[in-house]
């Protein structure tokens, strides 16, 4: 089995949720926007963030600001709220020194998703990135895990691993191109999905394991 690894990044690596909330309650008391306008912010960005959000939230409420102004601020703020453990990161640094080639495959806009790379020092434990954004497609496309085999350097046909915490993308998108599985349990699993090979609770778990294939 190919040393091989992609990780997802939010709600894997990161805790988006924590970061996507405070930078959407700093971004309002910059512009003095409302109780209104945070709720909704905090409604549409739940899931997922882009700038068509922005647009539509001038149009929504009114605002003067431009849209890809409030949209880079808010990248700015998600960049500088986003933090990655120091077990976490410590995990990716033994798996380098084991030989270990690490991707990060993740849906996202590539500007935020990149500054968060940066941001947490994520971005110097890994070989190659791939973000959805950089293709306008998303897990569980498999071009988007060709995209980071090739970031990496490596080739899908050699195998490894996916580990991410959602079912469909990260689960179901590695089975589909041959890759192994870890799964961060907490999201509904959808009925007739294969099961992942291993089940964890928290990322560091799923290091171990990798850690225990090349012992």
């Amino acid at each position: 089995m190919s040393r091989l690894v992609f990780f997802d990044l939010d709600g894997t690596l990161i805790d988006r949720q924590a970061a996507f909330g405070e930078a959407v309650t700093n971004l309002c008391r910059t512009h003095a926007l409302g109780a209104d306008v945070e709720q909704w912010l905090h409604t549409e960005l739940a899931a997922r963030a882009h700038i068509d959000d922005f647009v539509r939230l001038r149009t929504v409420f009114g605002l003067e600001a431009p849209a890809a102004h409030l949209w880079q601020e808010y990248a700015v703020l998600v960049a500088a709220a986003a933090t990655c453990r120091l077990d976490v990161l410590e995990g990716l640094t033994r798996l380098r020194a084991a030989a270990w080639t690490i991707g990060i495959v993740t849906n996202g806009a590539s500007d935020i998703q990149r500054a968060k790379l940066t941001s947490t020092g994520l971005a110097d434990l890994v070989d190659g990135v791939a973000v959805s954004g950089d293709l306008e497609i998303r897990k569980p496309n498999r071009h988007l895990f060709e995209l980071g085999a090739a970031q990496c350097g490596v080739s899908l046909a050699d195998g490894g691993w996916m580990v991410g915490d959602n079912p469909t993308g990260d689960i179901g998108g590695g089975h589909q191109v041959g890759l192994r599985t870890i799964w961060l349990r907490g999201r509904p699993w959808p009925d007739g999905l294969p099961a992942a090979h291993h089940v964890v609770d928290d990322v560091t778990d799923a290091i171990t394991i990798l850690l225990a294939e090349t012992e």
